[in-house]
């Protein structure tokens, strides 16, 4: 297998030679393109020394011409890579402009490309920046996000390159699922041998044989995250409550209907579970008793008695030992307040938050923001809810990483 490696004016490239040692030590090729601005930061003759191949600096090296070398690479590798990719490669790749080495040979190459984006706060939550990068996504680019941390400037904040180890894990992984970026077999994929939960739609809560209690849920969010889950490689189980949408290719199904189904449902697969994904909306409350027969009509009004449903995340939450759980925080007012609360009350390790009070039940797409223990979050723009579940499996593989557990 044979690789391009980008590296870029940024302050990580030094880390791009972790990159590329990584991929060398399984066995990839490395072929390093190395801008005009990342070679302040790091010189060829570094790469060149561990690589033992000349690094491509420039679009008219002398010797290196015979076979238009942007083509001719192209056509030989089996993925490029840029890590680190500043905010300039990724306006230049998002809008097809080729003005050196780079930028050109993304725009020649079929092969998949995978972006590592390293920047400021600042830049990386600019709107300039998450269009673009949301168009790259769009055109099937794989993105490994950064993290949250110190940055060079001395800031802190969301923008540091992912860890050398997620890089390296995501390549492999792209590379094992195959030209296409899709999993060739059920253990291609960067979630290749993790058990994925998802729970999906809403709950429902019988008054009587006719009547009951539900809410506005589609589980359009849910099945999005396990389709994704699914296509990266995971083992999927999407515990449902009644929708109209059809399973995802690769996803083992259980149809449930009522808060205490999905308990049982859950918890029967919990313990085997790696990662926990709860996009359900459970119903808070059902009525004590549900009635067997139809109620009829009666003059005046009918008082109905409710009790609690069971809370399932809370109990995942103290139940969870390896496995990796993330919530979602449904609100419509005092939205992140809310979602922190939720994240630290029930020992989460993700919590997705979103304003529902904009009408987003049943729609395509969905604005919301990713947070995280440490205080880190992502935002994310209005945009289809496959491109908030593949970004939301990034950061669950990123998170992984830092504990020690992503997978080989």
């Amino acid at each position: 297998m044979k690789v391009a490696l980008g590296v870029t004016g940024c302050i990580a490239a030094y880390k791009a030679v972790e990159v590329m040692r990584g991929l060398q030590k399984a066995g990839v090729q490395v072929e390093v393109v190395l801008t005009r601005a990342g070679a302040r930061f790091v010189p060829p003759l570094t790469f060149e020394s561990l690589t033992g191949r000349n690094v491509v600096t420039d679009m008219f090296q002398t010797g290196r011409n015979l076979d238009i070398h942007h083509i001719a690479l192209a056509q030989s590798i089996q993925m490029l890579v840029v890590a680190p990719a500043t905010a300039n490669i990724i306006g230049k790749f998002a809008h097809g402009i080729a003005d050196d080495f780079l930028s050109t040979l993304y725009l020649a190459t079929p092969a998949p490309v995978l972006l590592a984006p390293a920047m400021n706060s600042a830049m990386w939550r600019h709107p300039a920046v998450r269009a673009n990068v949301e168009a790259l996504r769009r055109r099937g680019c794989k993105v490994v996000a950064p993290e949250a941390g110190m940055l060079a400037c001395g800031m802190e904040g969301d923008g540091r390159l992912a860890p050398v180890e997620t890089i390296v894990a995501r390549v492999l992984a792209a590379l094992r699922a195959g030209p296409a970026g899709a999993a060739a077999d059920k253990g291609a994929g960067d979630l290749a041998g993790l058990s994925v939960l998802v729970t999906a739609g809403p709950t429902v809560e019988d008054i009587d044989p006719i009547r009951f209690i539900s809410n506005r849920s589609s589980g359009k969010m849910g099945y999005a995250v396990a389709a994704a889950a699914a296509r990266r490689g995971a083992q999927v189980c999407l515990v449902s409550g009644p929708t109209a949408l059809d399973a995802p290719d690769g996803v083992e199904r259980i149809d449930v209907r009522s808060a205490a189904e999905m308990l049982d449902a859950v918890l029967s697969r919990y313990d085997a579970a790696d990662v926990v994904v709860k996009a359900a909306a459970v119903a808070d409350y059902r009525p004590s008793a549900p009635a067997g027969q139809k109620i009829k009509k009666a003059g005046g009004v009918r008082a109905l008695e409710l009790e609690r449903t069971e809370d399932i995340l809370a109990l995942l939450g103290n139940r969870k030992k390896r496995q990796f759980l993330v919530g979602f925080a449904a609100e419509t007012e005092n939205v992140l307040a809310s979602a922190r609360e939720k994240l630290r009350g029930k020992n989460l390790d993700l919590v997705v938050a979103n304003d529902v009070s904009r009408g987003v039940f049943g729609e395509d797409a969905a604005a919301v923001h990713i947070l995280a223990p440490d205080g880190a979050e992502v935002a994310l723009e209005a945009q289809p809810k496959a491109a908030v579940a593949d970004r939301l499996l990034d950061e669950v593989l990123i998170r992984r990483g830092r504990r020690g557990e992503a997978p080989e």
